[in-house]
C-alpha cells in the first residue's frame, strides 16, 4: 500500500499545496492559502491536471500537473504552470 504525498510552493504572498491520497488511485486536493480550490476523487496513472486561481485582482489562473508513472511504481511528480512557466513543486514531509 502506498502513502500520501504532499507538494508545496509559495508563489508571491500565496501558498499552493497539492495533497495526493495513498495508493495509485487516491484523491487529489489542490489548496490555495489553505483552502481547497479543486478536488479530484481519483487520480490515474499518467497526467492529471487541476486548475485554480490565485486570489488577486484580477484573479490569476494556474494549472497543476501531477504525473503518476504508468508502469514503474514510483513517486508522483508535481509541477505548477503559471503564466506559461512550469515550476517543479517540491514534496514536503507532513507528520
Amino acid at each position: 500500500m502506498g502513502h500520501s504525498h504532499h507538494f508545496h510552493l509559495d508563489q508571491g504572498d500565496h501558498s499552493i499545496t497539492v495533497n495526493v491520497g495513498p495508493g495509485r488511485s487516491g484523491e487529489i486536493e489542490l489548496l490555495v492559502d489553505g483552502k481547497v480550490v479543486a478536488y479530484q476523487k481519483h487520480h490515474s496513472p499518467g497526467m492529471n491536471v487541476l486548475t485554480g486561481e490565485l486570489p488577486e485582482e484580477p484573479a490569476h489562473p494556474f494549472r497543476v500537473l501531477l504525473r503518476q508513472p504508468h508502469l514503474v511504481p514510483s513517486m508522483p511528480r508535481c509541477t505548477l504552470e503559471l503564466d506559461g512557466v512550469e515550476q517543479p513543486m517540491p514534496e514536503r514531509l507532513v507528520l
